[in-house]
């Protein structure tokens, strides 16, 4: 690839990279009563017809409609109108009136440039991305660059949340190209969707910025080689692609063993472990860097003491830096330092999932009540600020908000002034508050102050001579005041798009927030998510990604499957109701039916009758999200041990062969697959709990279970009643024979169907849970 970079550095010596419905009708409108779209500088008219379809999508926004651009009618509507109008994705409709001549990605854009002559620019990032927006306003607002793009390119925008095959793609050859990644991403093409160069975001002229070339000359010199060699820049793009089919899977290779491949990356955690902040010794960084639940699951199997205290450590730091929220509750995408401290502001739905169920997990594993409180904040923040009317989780809120100047500012809705927090406290509780959470007069994010917990709270009452609970309470009662002020500031943008995929991870985080916190609102809140994608985000049996406006639309992907499925399971878990399983499992069908590679092992991204795009990517790391094969090879397992179905356990056999010299070689790009290899070395119990007819009875069984760490394990709870269904003998065989001895509920743990002695009481059952994969000795009956 070293040839494909130094072509690349030809054109550009320094470039700065930072990253981050159905169409109205026609024909029946009053078309004279429609506004006008006017003409985007540089690009043909549009078409009767298509003019007509914008005007009707842009008056369908309704009089109280506020354009996102700077380019504005006197009244106030947009001068300009793009194609980007008639999509629903909130990240495409913020460039609907950008004035470059915009098209979604299909090929229609392709046919174009195809019979122009022209290359493609395509430019991918999502709705809270902040160096999308920051792209958006220099270059893609920018009259002179719009015009040069409409001479010259068509140009193509795609939201890499709707859209993760093209975006992994694309991201794949910037990373070639450049050995970095990011978004915005931008990648110029040829009309056969090949890759002649890429990059993320580009300031927008010479020397912006500190950049010697920029956008508009890029745009300039990469159209000028198009033109003058095209023979070389197909070569190029033939190039990245044969590379690119080669690199988006798994490496070959025969796999190491699972206690192998877990012992080398905890060895690479352990030696890029920060002391002091907990994470890895990075910037910026990110939650994700350092996998906790691999290391609680490690720990609670080996019992080494340093892996807990590497997770405690981590999620202590976390909850009390400035990446938390500590007002709304929830966690910012990342800290852009060493210490958590200064966060990139924007909030992801599927970050607040896996946070909550790592704290979750160290609770329950702890029994320390402040991780607890963070869990139960992460989700009580989702369910206020993050639900939909329907049921079904919101994607993302934005890291910027507006000032009083009408602009844009990163934070400013999450940051505070000494003066607010005193103008709404007081001066006393004002003192008190700002010496917990570091606030100061000059700030610390220009000129303002992100909250973070400066002191522990037992020191800081200690050092103010208060008892420890009226500080608490106290604090708590400030956070809520601050939290009422707050509602009045113009709020982030809010990405309204319901993703199955994401969706299935708040699904679990749900379910079992509400399984260890002993909460039914969560279970309540999960189901509801459950029944929408089921019913709005399903089509013939199969799944949907994306949700808005009424109308779900695009095929799901490989990641929508395998977290849906992992969400159900849990909500089976916690509620044992049945549903969920047979959702489950009809999903998993539909997975292998359209997905699987039979012959290499695990799951391709895309469905075998989707989109044929330069490759078909079978996902083979784990990054912000785990990867869908990762997640897939848990769910398999977990099926297994409640269905003893071996065909499962055949597919996750083969899973694990495929991904053998990943795990092998690179084992830490794939922390959550290590995660099953985990579930499987601890010989995963399968706990049945039966009781007569009235299911309350397992209450105490159950909460045996929730103060025992064993993340090895499926749960199955069953009246006798229930167990004499033909259903519950086809989907939950490893609880057929089973009885609730003398009347009264009765636990069973088994491994592979053969089972320890019942257990009647719930000490036994903690004793025959916490035994080691062997079995150790059974307890006796009682």
């Amino acid at each position: 690839m070293t040839r494909l970079r130094r072509a690349g550095a030809v054109l550009i010596a320094a470039a700065a990279a930072s990253g981050c419905a159905a169409s109205p009708p026609t024909g029946a409108a009053d078309t004279a009563a429609l506004p006008a779209v006017g003409e985007l500088p540089g690009a043909d008219a549009f078409a009767r017809d298509l003019a007509d379809r914008l005007a009707a999508a842009l008056a369908g926004k309704g009089a109280g409609y506020v354009p996102r651009t700077r380019h504005r009618r006197e009244d106030g509507s947009p001068r300009y109108t793009n194609r980007l109008i008639l999509e629903t994705s909130p990240y495409l409709l913020q460039h609907a009136h950008n004035p470059v001549s915009w098209y979604p990605w299909g090929d229609e854009a392709f046919e174009a440039a195809r019979r122009l002559g022209r290359p493609v620019l395509l430019s991918i990032g999502y709705s809270t991305c902040h160096w999308c927006h920051v792209m958006e306003e220099e270059s893609f607002e920018d009259e002179e660059i719009a015009e040069f793009l409409n001479r010259n390119y068509v140009a193509i925008k795609v939201d890499r949340e709707e859209r993760p095959d093209v975006d992994a793609i694309y991201m794949s050859a910037v990373q070639m190209l450049t050995g970095r990644g990011g978004w915005p991403m931008t990648t110029w093409l040829t009309h056969d969707r090949e890759v002649y160069f890429g990059g993320t975001y580009f300031p927008p002229r010479d020397g912006a910025r500190g950049a010697s070339v920029g956008f508009l000359t890029l745009l300039r010199q990469l159209r000028e080689e198009f033109d003058r060699k095209p023979e070389e820049v197909a070569a190029r793009g033939r190039e990245i692609t044969e590379r690119l089919r080669a690199a988006i899977g798994p490496e070959a290779g025969e796999a190491a063993s699972a206690e192998a491949s877990l012992d080398a990356a905890i060895g690479v955690y352990r030696r890029g472990f920060d002391g002091v902040h907990g994470g890895l010794r990075q910037a910026p960084k990110f939650p994700s860097s350092l996998p906790v639940r691999l290391l609680l699951w490690r720990h609670r199997r080996t019992g080494d003491p340093e892996l807990l205290e590497m997770a405690r450590l981590t999620l202590r730091k976390m909850a009390a830096g400035g990446i938390y929220d500590h007002v709304g509750g929830g966690f910012h995408r990342y800290s852009t330092d060493g210490r958590w401290l200064v966060p990139h502001f924007e909030k992801m739905l599927y970050d607040n999932a896996l946070l909550a169920v790592a704290y979750l997990e160290t609770c329950q594993l702890t029994g320390d009540e402040e991780f607890a409180r963070t869990a139960r904040e992460v989700l009580d923040y989702v369910g206020r600020e993050m639900t939909s009317p329907e049921g079904g989780f919101y994607s993302a809120t934005d890291a910027d908000s507006l000032g009083p100047d009408g602009r844009r500012e990163e934070g400013l809705f999450f940051t505070w002034s000494q003066a607010e927090i005193r103008a709404a406290l007081g001066e006393a509780r004002a003192r008190r508050f700002e010496a917990y959470y570091g606030v100061t007069d000059g700030g610390n994010f220009e000129g303002r102050s992100i909250l973070h917990v400066e002191r522990a709270l037992p020191e800081l009452a200690t050092l103010l001579g208060v008892p420890r609970a009226r500080l608490a309470d106290e604090l708590a009662g400030a956070r809520a005041e601050l939290y009422r002020l707050r509602l009045s500031r113009p709020p982030p943008l809010r990405d309204e798009k319901i993703l199955a995929a994401w969706n299935g991870l708040m699904i679990s985080a749900m379910a079992r927030g509400a399984f260890v916190l002993e909460d039914p609102r969560f279970a309540d809140r999960a189901r509801r998510a459950a029944d929408f994608v089921l019913t709005a985000m399903r089509r013939e049996g199969r799944l949907l990604r994306s949700y808005k406006d009424g109308s779900a639309r695009h095929t799901a992907y490989l990641d929508d499957y395998a977290f849906v499925i992992a969400g159900l399971l849990d909500l089976y878990e916690t509620t044992a109701e049945l549903r969920w399983l047979r959702e489950a499992v009809e999903i998993q069908a539909q997975l292998d039916r359209h997905y699987r590679d039979g012959a290499g092992g695990g799951y391709f991204m895309t469905a075998d009758d989707h989109e044929a795009l330069l490759a078909r990517e079978k996902p083979a790391y784990d990054g912000a999200e785990p990867s869908g094969n990762s997640v897939a090879l848990m769910n398999l397992l977990r099926l297994g041990g409640l269905t003893s179905d071996d065909r499962y356990r055949a597919a996750a056999d083969g899973l694990r062969r495929g991904f053998g010299g990943t795990l092998s070689r690179r084992p830490t790009a794939l922390p959550e697959m290590l995660l099953a290899l985990e579930f499987a070395l601890d010989g995963p119990r399968e706990v049945v709990v039966v009781t007569g007819d009235d299911r309350s009875a397992a209450a105490p069984f159950l909460d045996a279970v929730r103060r025992t760490f064993v993340p090895g394990k499926v749960v199955a709870v069953l009246s006798e009643s229930e167990l004499a269904t033909e259903e519950v003998q086809r989907l939950v065989p490893i609880a057929r024979d089973k009885v609730a001895r003398n009347g009264g509920a009765t636990a069973y743990v088994c491994r592979r169907g053969v089972c320890q002695l019942p257990a009647s009481s719930p000490e036994t059952l903690v004793r025959q849970l916490q035994a080691g994969p062997s079995g150790a000795t059974p307890a006796r009956s009682e």
